[in-house]
């Protein structure tokens, strides 16, 4: 039984070819590596001379694919790997929250996204479902 409820009721904040959830986490857990990888996304195409504020950023590198909102939280969409977390409801409806343990799989950040090279949470592989070691 999951820890949480999913107010999405299945439908939301989910990988449906995989049933892996969205993971979210405060971009201040990883952020020089955010600030690293990310890129700011203006919404629209900005004209040269346009001076508008990024409505948040994302970040698509082949490996992770991941998008942030002005509050700060990052939504892990496409990871090769997961945590076991609580529903992060109703905040974001069928997403994880992945500092909160529990038995919801959702997509997070590496091991090396972390200062120390160490997650918050315990990170596991998709490919094979086992625990990938810090």
């Amino acid at each position: 039984m999951a820890t949480g409820i999913d107010y999405g009721m299945g439908l939301t904040n989910i990988d449906k070819k995989t049933g892996i959830r969205y993971g979210v986490i405060h971009q201040n857990e990883v952020l020089q590596a955010w600030c690293d990888s990310s890129e700011p996304n203006y919404g629209s195409v900005i004209e040269p001379g346009d001076f508008d504020e990024p409505i948040g950023f994302i970040l698509d590198d082949g490996e992770y694919q991941a998008t942030s909102d002005d509050y700060g939280d990052i939504f892990v969409i496409r990871s090769p790997y997961y945590a076991k977390c609580q529903f992060c409801s109703p905040c974001a409806p069928g997403a994880g929250y992945l500092i909160n343990s529990g038995d919801v799989k959702a997509y997070c950040f590496g091991h090396d996204w972390f200062e120390g090279g160490v997650a918050p949470y315990k990170v596991y592989s998709v490919a094979t479902g086992e625990e990938v070691p810090a």
